[in-house]
């Protein structure tokens, strides 16, 4: 046994004091539509609602073992523990801030959404301070790193660091115990600053050598997948930061060399809006709430190659749960949009008596309209509309847009204008 291995093994031990294992569950679903068996790592099921407690924990076990924060060393007696997180790291940070009674600083970006925000303070109770910085996740870091040099603060970082990739690696050992015996064919996992993905294929390299592995990022933050087409980290110059979960500018050092040797090829890229999809489906036929980030393994399957999976054992890490339901309308009208039913158009409309009622009588019975706006201005022969259409079956679509030509209606699709969409919408 490695010394890595047995140190996974240790973690989980202490871990264990805190939640038991997390479910490894086949979907029948999922297995049905994939042609194989698939099976889901429930972290979403964790105390936190992420994976993320895992490397939190390990890292104050660990940094308390060495007497920081301890009396064994009075200099971290008193000492203020600090985080920077977009959310799920935050939570487990405070969690466990608040079972070893220690005090701590989290510093979020102001972005974060409520539902994380509330539920870090609540674990963290009155041993947390909740700091919100920056609008994505690499300026809130900064912030906190400077915080740390000011007061003097023991940061626990949200990836980077090598007790926090050891605890993330206990999700792999289970995975193992819980199989069974059964062979771990495909195993895939988000990656996000990559903490996961480094420690839990640091693990199976050894317990379980045939394992083929398969990273997912979001596609507006596809760092993992960057760097190693570079050969060297690269850092993003932005990122879209709807999969707050894991959209990192920049992978992790540590991480990044643990990762170095897998292909830009193992890396996919989840489209957000079919993201969106993916989690309105696991929602209403499964009943199973996901957050971007947690979504990430169900929505890949649909890229890899059927007869690469087909028969065989697949592992997908549903990494976080922690959705604020206020979001919902943004992620409906996402994967409206991508299913393709639903569009925006601009249209100019003739200003006379009737053009409006005339355009009304063509739309067909399954279209409805959700937005619209009408200006009508004086001394122009012209008016502009901005109109939302939802249908039942995007082939509709073609048919609403042959009527429009063929009664001179001119009319622009700002559907994945994202600029334009943004700005009026």
């Amino acid at each position: 046994m490695t010394a890595f291995k047995g140190s996974v093994q240790k973690a989980r031990q202490n871990i264990s004091t805190v939640f038991s294992e997390t479910p490894l569950q086949h979907n029948r679903f999922l297995s049905d539509k994939y042609d194989c068996n698939v099976y889901l790592k429930r972290e979403d099921l964790t105390p936190v609602r992420s994976y993320k407690i895992r490397g939190a924990f390990n890292f104050f076990s660990k940094a308390l073992e060495k007497g920081h924060g301890t009396a064994k060393d009075q200099q971290f007696a008193e000492q203020q523990f600090v985080c920077a997180s977009a959310g799920n790291h935050a939570q487990g940070f405070a969690y466990t801030c608040n079972h070893f009674k220690k005090r701590g600083t989290v510093f979020m970006p102001t972005t974060t959404p409520q539902q994380k925000i509330h539920k870090t303070r609540a674990f963290g109770g009155k041993y947390i301070d909740v700091k919100l910085v920056g609008d994505i996740f690499d300026e809130a870091y900064e912030a906190a790193h400077r915080f740390t040099d000011e007061e003097g603060a023991f940061m626990v970082p949200p990836f980077d660091h090598p007790d926090i990739i050891e605890g993330q690696a206990t999700i792999g050992l289970e995975i193992m115990d819980q199989l069974d015996g059964e062979p771990l064919d495909t195993l895939i996992m988000p990656t996000g600053g990559g903490g996961l993905a480094a420690g839990v294929t640091r693990y199976l390299k050894e317990a379980s050598p045939a394992t083929d592995f398969w990273f997912v990022e979001p596609e507006g933050a596809p760092s993992l997948k960057e760097s190693l087409a570079a050969g060297e980290r690269i850092k993003l110059d932005s990122v879209d930061n709807f999969v707050d979960g894991a959209a990192v500018a920049l992978i992790g050092e540590h991480n990044f060399e643990a990762l170095k040797d897998f292909s830009a090829d193992r890396v996919l890229l989840a489209p957000e809006d079919r993201l969106c999809a993916t989690m309105i489906t696991m929602l209403n036929i499964e009943g199973v709430v996901l957050e971007p980030a947690g979504a990430l393994t169900i929505d890949i399957l649909q890229s890899l190659d059927p007869e690469s999976i087909r028969g065989k054992n697949v592992v997908c890490v549903t990494s976080g749960g922690n959705f604020d339901f206020e979001r919902l309308p943004e992620v409906k009208e996402r994967a409206l949009r991508h299913a393709g039913l639903k569009k925006y158009f601009i249209l100019r409309m003739p200003q006379r008596p009737g053009a409006l009622k005339d355009f009304l009588f063509l739309l067909g019975d399954e279209d409805d309209i959700s937005r619209f706006e009408y200006l009508k201005k004086s001394a122009r022969n012209f008016g502009s509309i901005l109109i939302g259409i939802e249908t039942k079956n995007p082939k509709n679509f073609d048919t609403l847009m042959e009527k429009f030509h063929e009664n001179g209606i001119k009319f622009q699709d700002i559907t994945n204008n994202e600029i334009l969409a943004n700005f009026l919408i």
